[in-house]
């Protein structure tokens, strides 16, 4: 035997990257798997043959067919306990804080999205909506996982580079705010990303592929005093959703 074979190998790696992530682009798969746009488009399509993966309707992201989402050996399994135990800790937190909470998951190089989500049934409220994506360095969920995972000034460039702030950024700014939510546990953006919403966010740091909790409130609607409190108890919702989940 003269070892693995290759495309054997790429196509488990695939397999399992859709049991973590979820329905994904061409794109998207082939940077986290690390494959050519042609490899990588030759190698979906043999499992869509094999009836393993599927296009998902009206949409180019590929998914597990139901099946294989079955098979628990592609799942991270304490990534799918933190999910699984999230969501009625959130309503409660939602409903607590009347804020607008999400478990957002990193799915590729580029991208997070939103696993799941909460609000409150408070008059006004935010709402998030569902499976949503956006840059992996957007928001205070941005900089709150790159806080937590200790990245260098050039991969923090590479990440805001892309992000489409609704108020100006430097990245002088963004940079020092990231230190900032590492120094005191939390991020926070305050209408940056979104005219009107104010966001506080927390990292949480080793489960793959990666995870932050945020919440998200009227703009203007807490005071100082109040947004750390806000991500004081972010904080602590994540402890204890990262200790059951382990």
């Amino acid at each position: 035997m003269t070892g693995p074979v290759r495309s054997v190998s790429q196509a488990f790696a695939i397999l399992r990257l859709l049991g973590d992530a979820g329905a994904l682009t061409l794109s998207d798969i082939g940077r986290s798997v690390g494959l050519s746009p042609s490899s990588c488009l030759n190698l979906l399509k043999t499992l869509v043959a094999e009836g393993a993966i599927e296009r998902e309707d009206g949409t180019k992201r590929y998914r597990l067919t139901a099946p294989w989402q079955a098979t628990e050996a592609l799942r991270d399994s304490v990534g799918s306990r933190l999910v699984d135990r999230a969501l009625p800790r959130m309503a409660a937190f939602a409903q607590r804080t009347e804020a607008a909470v999400g478990l957002w998951k990193i799915v590729s190089r580029d991208r997070m999205q939103l696993a799941v989500r909460a609000e409150s049934d408070a008059g006004m409220r935010l709402s998030l909506a569902d499976d949503q994506r956006q840059p992996l360095g957007s928001g205070a969920a941005g900089r709150a996982i790159a806080a937590v995972q200790g990245i260098g000034s050039s991969e923090l460039a590479r990440r805001y580079a892309p992000v489409r702030w609704q108020a100006g950024l430097p990245f002088e700014t963004y940079a020092r705010q990231v230190d900032e939510a590492a120094a005191r546990g939390f991020a926070v953006d305050q209408g940056y990303t979104h005219r009107g919403v104010w966001t506080v966010a927390v990292g949480i740091a080793g489960i793959a592929p990666g995870y932050c909790l945020s919440a998200s409130i009227v703009a203007g609607s807490r005071s100082e005093a109040e947004i750390g409190a806000l991500g004081a108890a972010l904080v602590a919702l994540r402890d204890e959703l990262v200790v059951q989940a382990g």
